[in-house]
């Protein structure tokens, strides 16, 4: 089987840009970032399926050369998610838009709770540390609490963070 070589670069390189994009906090990047994954989804599909061939009807018995439908059909389905989360994003970055003025995503009240917790490395209540689960423990009592001179909890005790 004879694979485009350009059909793959081009893939890959819409892949790539799509999850960089989709790793921004601005909603409108995330659906460009979206809509490029989708294409690139299209495409895979596409390049995988394998060369043209000849319609599936089968004339006189003869069944070489036929074009596989699967392909063709999973990248109508890829497109129709794609267009379902497009619009999805595309109403949040409106909503978000229209209350904030912006449609930058802002970080939750409990992600900077558990970005705080996992500085101090502190365990919660559903977790029932023993000492015995830290390997190196010397039973000291402080196991898992990050040392005072630790310059990520350093820094973040200077700007007043944790």
């Amino acid at each position: 089987m004879e694979v485009n070589l350009t059909l793959v670069v081009i893939t890959a390189g819409l892949m790539g840009c799509g999850v960089y994009l989709l790793l921004e906090r601005s909603l409108s990047r995330v659906l460009v970032g979206l809509v490029m994954i989708g294409n690139a989804v299209s495409l895979a599909f596409l390049v995988a399926g394998g060369p043209a061939g000849r319609a599936p009807i089968v004339e006189d018995g003869v069944t070489t050369g036929i074009s596989d439908p699967l392909p063709q059909a999973m990248v109508l389905t890829a497109i129709v998610i794609t267009l379902a989360t497009t619009a999805f994003v595309l109403a949040m970055a409106y909503r978000s838009w229209q209350l904030n003025g912006h449609d930058d995503v802002q970080d939750d009240v409990e992600d900077a709770t558990v970005r705080r917790l996992a500085l101090r490395d502190a365990t919660s209540d559903a977790y029932q540390a023993t000492t015995s689960d830290y390997p190196g423990d010397d039973s000291s009592g402080d196991a898992g609490q990050a040392p005072e001179d630790d310059p990520v909890v350093a820094l973040h005790d200077e700007r007043g963070t944790t």
